[in-house]
């Protein structure tokens, strides 16, 4: 993990609650718009039926027809939207934002070295959909931009911060609602300067309305809690949020006493606000003696 030393901008942009998942497809060489009969094709054998409602040199829309979002006006069709091809700059990345690409360090210099062209997809009025059937969804719409666009050497998901290799998305094997955990979410990692306290929190739960998780501990194996806290915020997505403040989850510690142990949770203000903020998780009393 890198040592390298940060400092939180309080006065940054954190994504919006609720807004729209925006996915930046990157490529080595510029690649050319599928034709519209490929593009209707490809996203109704992975996202169900849809209409294309525009479709030129600048972008392709769909109103996908099983997903209908709830509005004061009535129901509205969700819509996917996929962007010509323009030139992409990987070197603008923040050094924060590579710092925590954890799933592709190997290859991340590479990719954002190499690739100077991208694709941008985005979904639309798709805020009031049910948590997870937008999560399932945006997986859906994903699954299908993979196969139309095959020489895509990286995703990169902004509203959580995570890249992957084309080869990682193409390959995952996952199903249901794992596949918006792995790619939706990301769990960071930071020690606090001059203390031995660690953080690790999520990104990306918000873009679903549910709350992301920030952890407080010390003399725990991190990367033990970034696995609970992936696994926590799956039990909350397929779940719809049961977790209410002041109840406790379940875990092991991982380290040589693998003890029982019980997180407390708590709801928080985020510095944007999503309903019911961030939860807070903190190591309490080992469910068996105390410490």
């Amino acid at each position: 993990m890198s040592a390298e030393v940060f400092q939180q901008d309080l006065k940054g942009k954190s994504p919006r609650p609720g807004g729209p998942f925006l996915i930046q497809l990157l490529f080595r060489e510029p690649v050319t718009m599928p034709d519209k009969e490929r593009m209707i094709a490809v996203m109704e054998r992975h996202v169900g039926r849809v209409e294309c409602y525009s479709h030129d040199k600048k972008s392709a829309g769909f109103s996908t027809m099983e997903h209908l979002g709830e509005f004061k006006e009535g129901k509205v069709p969700v819509q996917l939207i996929v962007t010509a091809c323009e030139s992409f700059q990987g070197k603008g990345f923040d050094p924060f934002l590579t710092s925590q690409m954890w799933d592709c360090m190997e290859e991340r210099d590479r990719i954002l070295e190499q690739c100077q062209y991208q694709v941008v997809a985005v979904d639309m009025l798709a805020a009031s959909l049910p948590a997870l059937e937008r999560a399932q969804l945006d997986m859906d719409f994903l699954e299908a931009l993979a196969e139309l666009y095959p020489t895509c050497e990286g995703f990169y998901f902004q509203n959580c911060g995570k890249l992957f290799s084309g080869e990682q998305v193409r390959s995952h094997g996952l199903q249901g609602s794992d596949r918006f955990i792995r790619f939706g979410v990301n769990a960071r990692f930071f020690n606090i300067q001059d203390t031995e306290d660690m953080i690790v929190d999520t990104v990306g739960m918000s873009t679903l309305f549910l709350p992301d998780l920030q952890y407080h501990f010390h003399d725990m194996d991190p990367n033990w809690v970034v696995g609970h806290a992936y696994n926590l915020a799956s039990y909350i997505l397929e779940n719809d949020n049961p977790i209410q403040s002041g109840e406790t989850v379940d875990g092991i510690t991982g380290g040589r006493m693998s003890q029982q142990v019980q997180w407390l949770c708590q709801y928080e203000d985020a510095l944007v606000q999503p309903p019911r903020g961030v939860l807070d998780v903190n190591m309490g009393e080992y469910a068996s003696g105390g410490r």
